[in-house]
């Protein structure tokens, strides 16, 4: 049972029984029953991803208000903090596979895949076959050149911007966090306001990026294996940087309410570990994708 009272060194928070995870899976279940009908061609399928994520996005709200209530009225100790840690550590962790996977797919297609369909090694009968005038040159669209021609996005442009905006923000939440332990809150609310709108400055110009693309340049997910995987890794790029620059924007909320102390901020941190990783991923993508 939950307890009413602030915990000792050895009891352990248990809430009441919660409704969220049951509601969290029909949520998670109408969105992709709705973007996999969507995509199908459904009628329905569309206003029931909207309906999908809507419900998501309640649910969340609602889940992690109660956990920000029983953080406020002291049901954690350093047990149930040392579990968040935890949780948070291997969350990151699924997220580096997440984000590894999308690399493997690039580098396979970039360092195998291509050559052998330009000739190399294994795949001299696949050229001599089916593509004899293919020449392995990166980018490429493939030897079918998918989604016709296209022309790709100079990294020294917005995608330089975008590397430099990330890492400013990448200071700047650090800063708020030596400010927060530091107990000067003014500083705190200043420099974390600067890394949400650092943020939210990313996503425009990142906007503004696809649809140049798009428009002018003719590269889309169907530009083939170029296109695919670019916007696979910096589409799912930007939707974490969202949920990021959303989490700081809560976050701002919650230091100007008070609910933090030098030595008791475990979600502030847990914030800026994200976004820290956020920052290295977009290194790698700048990288390897724009400058490689």
């Amino acid at each position: 049972m939950a307890q009413a009272h602030s915990p000792d060194a050895n009891t352990y928070f248990v809430p009441h029984s919660s409704r969220w995870p049951f509601l969290g899976s029909i949520a998670l279940f109408t969105t992709m029953l709705g973007i996999a009908s969507w995509f199908n061609e459904v009628s329905w399928g569309k206003p029931v991803f909207f309906f999908g994520i809507a419900l998501l996005c309640g649910v969340l709200f609602g889940w992690f208000g109660d956990v920000v209530r029983e953080s406020v009225r002291g049901n954690y100790n350093k047990q149930v903090d040392t579990s968040f840690r935890m949780g948070m550590i291997w969350f990151i962790f699924s997220e580096v596979m997440f984000f590894g996977a999308f690399f493997g797919a690039l580098f396979y297609a970039r360092h195998y895949a291509m050559p052998w369909l330009g000739g190399e090694g294994d795949g001299v009968m696949t050229n001599a076959l089916l593509w004899p005038n293919f020449n392995d040159a990166w980018p490429s669209n493939g030897p079918g050149a998918v989604g016709g021609v296209y022309q790709t996005i100079p990294a020294w442009g917005l995608p330089l911007l975008n590397t430099l905006i990330l890492l400013t923000s990448g200071i700047t939440v650090t800063v708020a966090h030596h400010a927060l332990k530091a107990g000067h809150r003014k500083q705190l609310l200043i420099f974390l306001g600067l890394t949400v709108l650092l943020g939210a400055t990313f996503l425009f110009f990142q906007a503004e990026e696809y649809i140049h693309a798009y428009t002018e340049l003719n590269l889309t997910l169907g530009s083939g294996i170029y296109g695919s995987t670019f916007f696979m890794l910096t589409g799912f790029h930007g939707a974490h940087v969202t949920l990021g620059t959303i989490m700081l924007a809560i976050i701002w909320f919650r230091c100007l309410k008070g609910h933090f102390t030098k030595d008791n901020h475990f979600a502030f941190e847990a914030v800026a570990w994200y976004w820290h990783f956020v920052d290295v991923v977009w290194l790698g993508l700048f990288l390897f994708v724009y400058v490689l």
